[in-house]
């Protein structure tokens, strides 16, 4: 082989490795233009009915939990931390962040709203 057609041979295997990722990145998702509401949790609104510190819970009846498509019921939350349950009482109107982590509700943040 001559030194052009073993450039020409060369070329063409490089493109052939270029242009399949280079074709991936314009594909790709463009996070900016996304609705950030429909990919990160929102927070919960409920009323506390009981709070249980020494085990760490709280019975919480709540509005549907979008993020983890379970609708409004009264049921019982595991803190993650006990501190969280602190600044809360029964009768409290709050705003919450519950996780499903290996099929156990664990309430990782809360705010009284009064």
């Amino acid at each position: 082989m001559n030194i052009i057609q073993k450039f020409i041979t060369v070329s063409a295997f490089a493109l052939g490795i270029v242009l399949p990722v280079s074709g991936m990145a314009q594909t790709a998702v463009d996070h900016s233009k996304m609705d950030m509401s429909q990919t990160a949790p929102a927070m919960t609104e409920g009323e506390v009915k009981k709070v249980d510190l020494e085990a760490g819970k709280v019975t919480i009846k709540h509005g549907v939990i979008k993020h983890l498509d379970m609708p409004g019921m009264t049921m019982v939350f595991t803190a993650k931390d006990k501190g969280l349950l602190d600044n809360v009482k029964p009768g409290d109107k709050v705003q919450f962040m519950v996780v499903n982590e290996s099929g156990k509700m664990l309430l990782t943040a809360i705010n009284a709203s009064n």
